[in-house]
C-alpha cells in the first residue's frame, strides 16, 4: 500500500484550516494536527498568552519549530497558523514534505468566523478587526 502524503493547510486566519483539516483527516483516515493547538499543548498556555509574553517574533520562532517537527511525520493533515508562511524556512519545509493547500476566504467571512474568538492575538488591538484583516491581506 502506498504511503499517504502529508497535507498542509495554509491561509489567512479564519479561512477554516482547522475545521477543514479535522474533516479531511477523518475522511482520509489520517492524523490531524493544528500548529496552534500543539503550541498550547507544549506550553500549557493559550496562543494569545504566548504571543503577549514572547511577542510575535518569539511566537513565530516557536511556531516554526513545532511545524518543523510535525512535518517530519508521515500521513498527517496539518492546519498551520495564519502567519506561519511568513517564514521562508517554513514555506520550504511545507512544500518539500507534503502537499500544500491554500484556503482562501473573504474578509467578511473572516470577520464572521473570528469576531468572538479570544484566541486571535493579532485581533486584540485597538484597530478595528476589519482594518487589521485588510492590512494582513495586503
Amino acid at each position: 500500500m502506498a504511503e499517504k502524503r502529508n497535507i498542509f493547510l495554509v491561509g489567512p486566519m479564519g479561512a477554516g484550516k482547522s475545521t477543514i483539516g479535522r474533516q479531511l483527516a477523518q475522511q482520509l483516515n489520517m492524523e490531524f494536527y493544528d500548529s496552534d493547538q500543539e503550541i498550547e499543548k507544549r506550553t500549557g498556555a493559550d496562543v494569545g498568552w504566548v504571543f503577549d509574553l514572547e511577542g510575535e517574533e518569539g511566537f513565530r520562532d516557536r511556531e516554526e519549530k513545532v511545524i518543523n517537527e510535525l512535518t517530519e511525520k508521515q500521513g498527517i493533515v496539518l492546519a498551520t497558523g495564519g502567519g506561519s508562511v511568513k517564514s521562508r524556512e517554513t514555506r520550504n519545509r511545507l512544500s518539500a514534505r507534503g502537499v500544500v493547500v491554500y484556503l482562501e476566504t473573504t474578509i467578511e467571512k473572516q470577520l464572521a468566523r473570528t469576531q468572538r474568538d479570544k484566541k486571535r492575538p493579532l485581533l486584540h488591538v485597538e484597530t478595528p478587526p476589519r482594518e487589521v484583516l485588510e492590512a494582513l491581506a495586503n
